[in-house]
């Protein structure tokens, strides 16, 4: 198979052995079944049928997942143009496997000259369950996401070789394009909303959009890697050992860490009121988590955090904003972008977070 298969029809099975690491003629045949909620990328669940030899000498998986550039086109060249199918296949081909963070076991990463047709093979977590961004989580699961994140800022806090990987560095050209879009884009999305939201979401949004380019000024904040889009759709609950696990990595860059843990906590609670409630105790549990290994480059202190977070407060509502512009429009996704906004709308609102742009 010359071409890159970009859609399990695609799929032969002595190319799919291979790429899962047996011999051709090893599989016999196999299924597939879309599943989950992105927007971005389609996935499916491959089930597989081995030779007998394979089922009965070796530890051949019976189900992988297979995740697949999207067949929309909006969304495809939305993942080609920033670049989110490139950064996935290279998070999960240069550091997934050592990373501390829970994330699937991936097979096979393989993504095309053109940086648009890609596929990857991953471990398959069934039954551990999809969060549900609308339904919103408990507690103790936003705890479990917490403590993965920790894990995967720790690894490269402040590393200064952050800065010499192009890949995890394509956000700043992203930021330029983002820079001009929410502008552009806000009176549109705003129209599509405004019998969904709060009004005073929707002024804090207006005023954000016209104090855009002083919000993108530089901050001095801890950067390491960061997951971009850490809401409840993209987390599994959870594997073998009660972890949580941290799916699609189409957003991820150098970045400062506390826009992963803003955004997570922001989307994650369905009553504002509990999440203002609660919030600096998860931000206290984060930093305990991140300082539990000895690790003498971190030295990030509660009021120090607590100032980033405020600021990194509209992570989740600008995922809202652009997102839902620049993906395949479905009902589910329009109440799931009204839910991310709506909640991370509050949390601006609650912490002030307009003050803080000078």
């Amino acid at each position: 198979m010359n071409k890159l298969p970009e859609h399990p029809k695609d799929f032969d099975t002595d190319w799919l052995a291979e790429a899962l690491g047996f011999q051709v003629g090893d599989l016999e045949h196999f299924d597939f079944s879309p599943i989950g909620t992105g927007q971005m990328a389609d996935s499916f669940r491959l089930e597989l049928g081995w030779r007998d030899h394979i089922d009965a000498g070796l530890d051949a998986p019976q189900s992988v997942v297979a995740k697949c550039p999207a067949l929309d086109a909006q969304s495809r060249e939305t993942g080609r143009l920033l670049h989110n199918y490139e950064v996935e296949v290279k998070w999960y081909q240069a550091f997934a496997a050592a990373a501390e963070v829970r994330t699937p076991h991936c097979y096979r990463a393989d993504i095309a000259a053109n940086m648009t047709e890609f596929v990857l093979l991953m471990e398959d977590l069934a039954p551990a369950s999809q969060g549900n961004q609308i339904a919103g989580a408990s507690d103790e699961d936003i705890q479990k996401v917490l403590l993965e994140l920790a894990n995967l800022h720790r690894v490269k806090w402040q590393d200064p070789s952050l800065e010499t990987i192009e890949w995890l560095n394509y956000s700043q050209g992203n930021r330029e394009f983002i820079r001009a879009f929410v502008p552009q884009s806000y009176d549109a999305w705003q129209a599509r909303y405004k019998d969904r939201l709060d009004p005073e979401i929707l002024k804090m949004g207006r005023a954000l959009a016209d104090r855009f380019d002083a919000y993108l000024e530089p901050r001095a904040a801890p950067q390491t890697i960061t997951h971009g889009d850490c809401r409840l759709d993209n987390v599994l609950f959870s594997d073998a050992a009660g972890r949580a696990v941290i799916v699609d990595w189409q957003t991820i860059s150098a970045g400062p860490a506390m826009g992963d843990v803003a955004y997570c906590i922001g989307t994650s609670f369905a009553d504002a009121h509990a999440r203002a409630d609660k919030e600096r105790d998860l931000l206290t549990f984060y930093l305990q988590a991140l300082h539990s290994a000895d690790n003498p480059s971190i030295d990030y202190s509660l009021d120090a955090a607590w100032a980033d977070y405020r600021y990194s407060a509209f992570s989740g509502f600008l995922m809202a904003v652009i997102a839902s512009m620049l993906v395949e429009r479905t009902d589910r996704g329009d109440e799931m972008f009204a839910v991310m906004a709506e909640r991370s709308g509050y949390q601006a609102l609650h912490l002030d977070s307009l003050a803080l742009i000078g």
